[in-house]
């Protein structure tokens, strides 16, 4: 099968994620990188897009120059993935689907319901694949979960717990480091810090797992270093559409935690416990029996799962194949097949209507609020 072309703007050397995505991307043969407008330093980016083996003059100074370079070629990238700082994605983005993109942007999608809004509306208009890097919700051991609440094996859901919280940005002395400081400065991060920053993968997990939306929510922000503004540590209490409730936890200041993002789900009939810093098993209790541990690549889990896994059974899958996951599903949906497992621009704007509910209730102290994008209401 022939590879597709791939583009990527930022995520150069240094980066933080750029290698997952670059990992990711080509890790099934699906994808070359064949451009790339990888850094703000216009020489540098294209020195390294060129270390990576892109032609020089698809090593492109700035996404303006990669857009018009790219729109104009025949064999013009068939996706671009947008892994710049959160407040370039809006402009990015709509720029590349207006032009006939598909686009797999970086988490938030955009700064602004509004924004959000319109991204959904260029995408659906464009007849292009808008995706979002919710990678998490590609792990082999998710997707099994989803399928057994999906299937009925849980019954209804009753309770989600989840939460999202470290400890490396708890030290005050490091405050005014430029890859922490960003994260809660209002010009670069938006409304909110952590809840933005990581917290938003959890609430998505719960809903993808759930198969279900968050309808409410209550908040409770703050900022335990005083010299950021935007918050470090969130607590959301959230219920969802078909009735289940939610309590997600996000904090950046946990020291002597390190990833710390997990989920449990918990039905009429049985739970479920994932942690990502154990990917390869599930916890399920029956209501009534004993916890079985559920392991990646045993016999008898769902297709989805066993799709997904890439190596044999007690052998440990990590983050950057959790992303290839989602570069398989795009390609799969790019060539024309059906893949209702992708998080889209609909779930971007989710999540930054999230956002901004949660936001509004801390500052009323904690109300209840709606946390549905205007347009689906």
């Amino acid at each position: 099968m022939k590879k597709l072309n791939w583009g990527m703007i930022g995520g150069g050397e240094g980066s933080q994620i750029g290698p997952a995505h670059r990992l990711g991307a080509q890790a099934d043969g699906n994808f070359t990188l064949a451009a790339g407008a990888l850094d703000v330093d216009a020489e540098r980016g294209s020195a390294y897009a060129q270390s990576l083996g892109v032609a020089p003059d698809r090593a492109y100074a700035d996404w303006q120059e990669m857009l018009a370079g790219e729109a104009a070629r025949r064999d013009r990238v068939d996706l671009v993935t947008v892994a710049t700082p959160n407040s370039t994605h809006f402009e990015i983005t709509k720029a590349f689907l207006e032009a006939g993109f598909n686009v797999l942007c970086e988490k938030p999608m955009t700064l602004t319901v509004e924004e959000g809004e319109e991204i959904v509306r260029v995408a659906r208009a464009s007849g292009k694949i808008c995706a979002v890097n919710y990678c998490y919700s590609a792990y082999p051991m998710v997707r099994e979960m989803r399928q057994m609440v999906a299937t009925g094996q849980l019954g209804k859901v009753r309770l989600i717990v989840t939460n999202f919280s470290h400890g490396h940005h708890g030290d005050a002395t490091d405050a005014d480091n430029p890859r922490v400081r960003w994260r809660y400065d209002p010009a670069m991060a938006g409304v909110s810090g952590q809840f933005a920053d990581c917290g938003i993968h959890a609430l998505h997990m719960a809903s993808f797992i759930a198969g279900d939306d968050v309808s409410t929510l209550s908040a409770d922000f703050a900022s335990t270093i005083p010299s950021r503004v935007l918050e470090d540590d969130a607590m959301v209490n959230f219920r969802m559409a078909g009735g289940a409730v939610g309590r997600l936890w996000s904090s950046s200041v946990a020291i002597g935690r390190q990833h710390g993002f997990d989920i449990q789900v918990f039905g009429e009939t049985g739970g479920l416990r994932w942690a990502s810093e154990q990917p390869n098993q599930v916890y399920y209790t029956p209501v009534g029996g004993r916890t079985q541990i559920m392991e990646k690549g045993e016999a008898g889990l769902s297709d989805e799962a066993g799709r997904l896994s890439r190596v044999a059974i007690a052998h440990p899958e990590g983050f950057p194949l959790a992303v290839a996951n989602i570069y398989v599903d795009l390609a799969a949906a790019i060539r024309g097949e059906a893949r209702d497992s992708l998080p889209l621009a609909e779930d971007g704007l989710r999540s930054m209507a999230a956002v901004y509910a949660a936001v509004a209730s801390a500052k009323e102290h904690g109300a209840w609020v709606d946390a549905r994008p205007p347009m689906f209401r």
